[in-house]
């Protein structure tokens, strides 16, 4: 395959090794430490939070991940007193959301409550947050991701999240498990199969590491052991080499893979002498140059929206059997979506993209297993998150309605209609000042994107606003050509990318005159940029975004409704 691999380090992927690093006792092993930690360092924000990636707005997720690895390194971690500021933003009432403004779910209260307490060394007000988890616990004893989400039935990782925190609560003074812990523990053991390792949640049929490293994790921390033995099955995902694999016949011994096995094993007090040597090879062997590392050899690195991006570039030459053919392997088993990196997790935006870049294109029972994952995804406020359990934001949301829409419409999803009006009507902004203006989320501030987004959302559920569409294209439509995604002054590639697509959905005319300008001022022959102000590049994105504003200028194509944030 073409060179595809040009975003470099992954954030989760070097999180995952410096955390094998230490339990392996082998920090001093982390490939060019000084650049991890820049790397790290550079997903610092103004605000003390840290961003999945340079550019987008804080997260509890990436300021655990980044703050974690630095202390793991022997770093400290700058200002934190600004960083504990930050993450006291995210409390939403009980728990902690993801981002301020979101709904409160576990995967967030776990980073935030760990990186307040076990990285920064502060302390939380333990009653409220107890009260919360306590909510988590679902009629057969498991728990899930928020308390609305109790009939969706547990889920492994869930469990040790809420377990996670109870612990890190432990640490300021010992309190009792908020749960029936003998019904918690039986349901993680009956996640136990017989071959010895676990899988996520009931009727879950493939067994893989990240969710024995959960389950064991989960049951160690509860002072409890599986079913039954489950090393003998952990050591069995090892290759030839000794490197692991996420579960049996995957050919890709990944980053996680080392991560999961090695947390699992440290958590059942197994000694990991024997698993070091090729632990550690195998990691050395996924770091990138200039600090970081990858999910696999840098070379072969691949991701979902880079690869849809080739694909939809009307500009690029392409292998698109073999391009498709990589998409489509990343159609994994335990769930039915695909992730940015395959063997991790199923994510909402990059199924869009790879939808729009035509996989699965006739493949009935693969669009049908999208479908049903698209609405197992829906939460109970009607939105959905980046992935399972993560809490609503119109990103999401309405990457899912357009998912949806290539697969259909939302009457094959099923999403639920009402729930999606729902959603987007709790993420419109009251304000008489910001009239026809929606958020991201819930109390997070208005911007144009969400706007937009929120605009698709209403169209695909036969609600369409044109003339508050028309209102907010007006607000951020900026005099040189473009449009911003804050005020009308600086215009950026993604935004006028949405403006126009939205436009097209909903039948607003689009003046050639503007759009022209703006992608004059974007691209030329030495690459294109993300706005005006910054310099040109070669980012596959930009440039596939760059070539659809093109293509649909001269009339040759429709916009699909791509979003990243």
């Amino acid at each position: 395959m073409r060179e595809l691999t040009t975003t470099g380090p992954d954030l989760w992927c070097t999180y995952a090794a410096v955390r094998a690093h230490a339990w392996l006792g082998r920090t001093d092993a982390v490939d060019d430490a000084g650049a991890t930690r820049d790397y790290l360092l550079s997903h610092r924000n103004p605000d003390g939070g840290y961003a999945w990636s340079r550019g987008m707005p804080s997260d509890t997720w990436a300021t655990f991940y980044c703050t974690a690895a630095l202390k793991d390194l022997g770093e400290p971690v700058p200002d934190p007193d600004k960083t504990l500021a930050w993450l006291r933003t995210t409390w939403s009432g009980g728990a902690f959301a993801m981002t301020p403004g979101q709904e409160p779910e576990v995967w967030a209260t776990h980073f935030a409550a760990r990186a307040v307490i076990e990285v920064l060394g502060d302390q939380l007000a333990a009653q409220e947050l107890l009260t919360w988890l306590a909510g988590l616990q679902t009629p057969d004893g498991g728990l899930t991701w928020s308390p609305d989400h109790r009939s969706d039935g547990g889920d492994v990782r869930a469990c040790f999240y809420g377990i996670a925190v109870w612990r890190a609560l432990c640490r300021q003074a010992p309190v009792e498990a908020p749960w029936d812990v003998p019904a918690l523990v039986a349901w993680l053991r009956a996640r136990q199969h017989e071959d010895g390792g676990f899988t996520f949640a009931a009727g879950a049929t493939t067994p893989c590491l990240w969710a024995t490293y959960r389950a064991v994790g989960a049951l160690t921390m509860l002072g409890a052991e599986p079913a039954a033995p489950c090393t003998p099955w952990i050591l069995s995902m090892r290759d030839a080499d000794g490197a692991f694999v996420r579960w049996a016949g995957y050919q890709v011994p990944d980053v996680w893979a080392t991560f999961c096995a090695v947390g699992a094993l440290a958590a059942l007090g197994e000694p990991l002498a024997d698993v070091a040597p090729s632990a550690l090879r195998r990691l050395s062997q996924l770091a990138c140059p200039g600090g970081g590392y990858t999910y696999r050899e840098p070379d072969a690195a691949y991701d979902a929206l880079t690869v849809s991006a080739a694909l939809l570039d009307p500009g690029e030459e392409n292998d698109s059997h073999e391009l498709r053919a990589w998409l489509e392997a990343c159609l994994l088993p335990n769930e039915d979506g695909i992730m940015y990196m395959p063997g991790r997790g199923a994510e909402v935006r990059c199924t869009a993209w790879a939808l729009a870049a035509g996989a699965f294109r006739g493949a009935e029972p693969e669009r049908q297993r999208i479908g049903g994952w698209l609405a197992s995804l829906q939460n109970p406020d009607g939105g959905l998150g980046f992935w399972e359990g993560r809490g609503s934001d119109m990103v999401s949301t309405a990457a899912a309605v357009e998912a949806a829409t290539l697969l259909g419409g939302t009457d094959r999803t099923p999403l639920d209609t009402d729930g999606l009006l729902a959603f987007v009507d709790e993420c419109r902004v009251t304000g008489e000042a910001e009239a026809e203006a929606w958020a991201n989320s819930p109390a997070s501030l208005p911007s144009l994107r969400a706007g937009l987004q929120a605009q698709r959302v209403l169209h695909a559920c036969g609600r369409p606003a044109p003339d508050a569409a028309r209102t907010l294209l007006d607000r951020h439509r900026v005099r040189g050509g473009g449009w911003a995604n804050q005020g009308n002054r600086v215009p950026d590639l993604l935004s006028t990318y949405e403006a126009v697509a939205t436009a097209d959905r909903l039948g607003i005319p689009v003046e050639p005159d503007h759009l022209r300008p703006f992608l004059d001022r974007t691209g030329g022959a030495h690459g294109v940029a993300w706005s005006p102000l910054a310099p040109l590049g070669d980012d596959p994105l930009a440039r596939c975004l760059h070539g659809l504003l093109r293509a649909r200028l001269s009339g040759a194509r429709r916009l699909p409704a791509l979003t990243l944030s």
